[in-house]
């Protein structure tokens, strides 16, 4: 399973980087995320997870329009659930909500995880499945639901720090996209192999065993196709097809509250605030 996970993901990241001379690579303003977690521990060492999510670009703000809350342009909610069959294996699935002002959009998912030790490294290899289904039309044109699969990767290390439960959590994590389409119609544009990876780096803070936050930065890449673009006046080609890598600086900020059934901390497996 293991070795399967990683060809697919090396597979993948070989189809979503072409030559250089084939593709167009644009970087985009930089953008803020956070997240508030909300985790309870149960005693069967499973865990449930609710999670308000918030994204903004800084650069647009002088464009805002008045769907906007607390000052973030696209958010989310979401509550999850994992349970671990044993150290290395665990699964569960999540159902996530994005409103916005024109189209709203709810999301189940399913994803199964592995980790394991590699000499002194933790190194996670996490496959996921979900659909996201839009709510609201709209105004040109209707959204259909879209499916699509990733896989993540990640290599990390505790470091306890003293003796009063402090730790940092150092990790690298690489996450790739794709669209899963079942029966492509004729009149459906030509997408790339993988449409989105995110590379992350983070340093995790463990405060105690009721609280941790996770600053983190990371480079996100979309992969388009792009159209040929005609001169208004000749109708001439002004340019030609290709691929477009779109790169997006991010800069986030995870915060995470642990609460444990009965009240009594008891030992457990706890994943990163990345779940």
């Amino acid at each position: 399973m293991k070795k399967t996970l990683l060809f697919a993901l090396t597979f993948g990241a070989l189809a979503a980087y072409p030559a250089a001379a084939q593709t167009r690579r644009a970087v985009m303003d930089y953008q803020l995320w956070a997240n508030l977690q909300g985790e309870m521990a149960l005693k069967n060492g499973d865990y449930l997870l609710l999670e308000l999510h918030g994204e903004k670009t800084p650069a647009y703000n002088k464009y805002a329009g008045t769907d906007r809350f607390l000052g973030f342009d696209q958010r989310a909610v979401s509550l999850s659930y994992e349970h671990f069959w044993s150290d290395k294996w665990s699964g569960g699935g999540g159902l996530q909500y994005q409103p916005s002002s024109d189209l709203k959009v709810l999301t189940p998912e399913l994803r199964l995880r592995h980790r394991s030790n590699i000499g002194p490294l933790t190194f996670g290899q996490r496959l996921s499945a979900y659909r996201a289904f839009p709510l609201v039309k709209e105004r040109y044109y209707t959204p259909v639901a879209q499916n699509y699969a990733s896989l993540r990767v990640d290599l990390e290390k505790v470091f306890p720090v003293g003796a009063n439960g402090f730790a940092l959590r150092p990790r690298l994590s690489y996450e790739a996209v794709t669209n899963v389409r079942f029966q492509k119609a004729a009149t459906d544009a030509d997408q790339r192999t993988i449409q989105y990876t995110s590379l992350r780096a983070e340093v995790g803070c463990r405060v105690g065993n009721h609280f941790d936050f996770t600053p983190w930065f990371a480079y996100t890449t979309s992969y388009y196709f792009t159209l040929p673009q005609y001169s208004a006046i000749s109708g001439t080609p002004t340019s030609d097809p290709g691929r477009l890598n779109l790169v997006t600086p991010v800069i986030g900020l995870d915060a995470r509250f642990t609460l444990f059934a009965g009240k009594t901390v008891f030992e457990r497996r706890q994943l990163p605030t990345q779940h």
